[in-house]
């Protein structure tokens, strides 16, 4: 298990005493100290742009170097100073957050970060002591996404049966079925249809066409394998070959079991899964804020040796 950067602090320290460190060497040495398997070294954050461990022991290098613990001192490396030494002597120190408040660096530091975000009523350790504020950014744009996603499937619960149909095709599209062809995709709303809701071409050129079915149920209301058995009796009857369901709620197991024994040519959308596809094709939302995530550019700072 990888612990929380906080934890990680005094192994930091432990590994510069002697002399100066590369901070990369240091997330290796420390992975083989704690014996890590190879799945938790290469665990990344939701951003998928840093490992868990090396974005820990970077805050935690951090976060020491605004209390004078330790100091870059080049690009990539980092020192102790006479403090950081000191607390590395004392084993009965519990080196974290709350201990690096006694120190007045640290405290600018964290004023500096609260009159950034008048919003914030603590600095980041406060909201979750475990993660690093990356840690805590990527778990708060979860939250906002999974909000974002349950109100989506409500707005699409109580719009009309045309309205979602069409809703279908038009996120089908943005996915890049039927080219850009403003009639690659057709929503049918008609009775006597088939069994089939819309169909959309595959291919630019309309040589292939995809069926869909949309069901807009509520929550509790899961599709059956009847259901499904119905929609394979319409592409048959139309001489289809693929066809996609899509429900505002569940498919049962057994809806599930009897799309996989029909073979590959039902896809089945449930209703988490239609709100992540609408998020990320903005589909019935749009973008409301973009958040610029910075960090430092040591390249700049890297002066050539003399």
């Amino acid at each position: 298990m990888i612990p929380d950067y906080q934890s990680l602090m005094r192994p930091v320290l432990e590994c510069a005493k002697g002399e100066p460190r590369k901070i990369s060497d240091v997330v290796e040495e420390i992975s083989d100290r704690l014996g890590l398997t190879e799945e938790e070294r290469q665990q990344l954050l939701p951003s998928g742009k840093q490992s868990t461990i090396a974005n820990r022991i970077h805050w935690a290098r951090s976060y020491m170097k605004q209390a004078g613990l330790v100091r870059n001192i080049k690009r990539g490396w980092f020192e102790l100073t006479e403090r950081g030494r000191t607390v590395l002597d004392d084993p009965t120190i519990q080196l974290d957050s709350k201990y690096l408040e006694q120190f007045d660096e640290f405290q600018e530091f964290k004023s500096r970060g609260k009159a950034n975000d008048e919003a914030s009523t603590d600095g980041p350790e406060t909201v979750a002591p475990a993660n690093t504020p990356d840690e805590n950014l990527q778990a708060a744009h979860k939250r906002l996404e999974a909000a974002l996603a349950a109100n989506l499937l409500d707005y699409v619960r109580t719009a009309s049966p045309l309205f979602f149909e069409v809703l279908i095709v038009d996120l089908l599209i943005a996915m890049g079925y039927g080219g850009t062809s403003q009639n690659a995709g057709r929503a049918l709303g008609q009775s006597g249809d088939n069994g089939v809701d819309g169909v959309i071409d595959q291919d630019p050129l309309g040589v292939d066409q995809i069926y869909l079915q949309a069901k807009r149920y509520a929550a509790g209301n899961s599709v059956g394998s009847g259901d499904i058995r119905d929609f394979y009796g319409a592409l048959s009857i139309k001489k289809a070959t693929k066809g996609i369901f899509v429900t505002t709620s569940h498919f049962t197991n057994s809806a599930e079991q009897t799309a996989r024994d029909l073979g590959s040519r039902i896809v089945l959308i449930d209703g988490p899964q239609l709100a992540k596809l609408m998020i990320k094709y903005n589909i019935g939302c749009r973008d409301k804020d973009v958040l610029h995530i910075k960090q430092i550019d040591e390249n700049y700072f890297d002066e050539a040796d003399d």
